[in-house]
């Protein structure tokens, strides 16, 4: 079974989403052959009071694609040389992305935001692209069930800066039992 999800998954409340992405698939197609890869560590960023977020101090250029509509891939620059891929969730004007952080391929894991856009060669130009075949970057359900003994939540990485946001329990990581 290989269902492409749709806007109303990733409408949802963010942390619902972010556990919920965990065994779904990433696909890109590049030129006639598509990719897929399985989805097992994301992060939630999570509105206005999330200080880790972008868009905790307002709407910028950078940003705005986080107050747009869910279902929607914002694709950033960090230390200028690493694309991070992230899902926009929940309603529209409310800002809320999961950074997809790791990704399981063939049996081979992928660990870190930007190798999983280096070895899917995502890069900006899918910033502000909706999720689907169109585009050539979507995600599937392919019925992998996800329990949640299977599943670590833990503090994101890299937000000391965001004081006690930083704390919150907003990464989830597959781990084998």
């Amino acid at each position: 079974m290989r269902m492409i999800l749709n806007k109303s998954f990733f409408n949802r409340q963010t942390l619902k989403v972010a556990r919920g992405l965990l065994g779904k698939f990433i696909v890109k197609k590049i030129k006639r052959k598509e990719i897929s890869v399985m989805i097992t560590e994301v992060e939630a960023y999570d509105g206005f009071e999330d200080r880790a977020s972008h868009a905790h101090k307002g709407k910028t250029d950078r940003n705005e694609i986080m107050f747009g509509e869910a279902g929607y891939w914002y694709v950033y620059l960090v230390y200028g040389m690493y694309n991070m891929l992230n899902i926009v969730t929940s309603k529209k004007n409310y800002p809320a992305a999961v950074l997809i952080r790791g990704v399981e391929c063939k049996g081979e894991k992928i660990d870190g935001p930007g190798k999983l856009t280096k070895f899917l060669k995502i890069d900006r130009d899918f910033n502000k692209k909706t999720a689907n075949k169109k585009t050539g970057l979507w995600i599937e359900d392919r019925g992998v069930k996800i329990k949640n003994s299977e599943i670590k939540k833990t503090p994101r990485v890299g937000v000391d800066y965001a004081g006690k946001c930083a704390e919150k329990l907003y990464r989830f990581v597959l781990i084998k039992k």
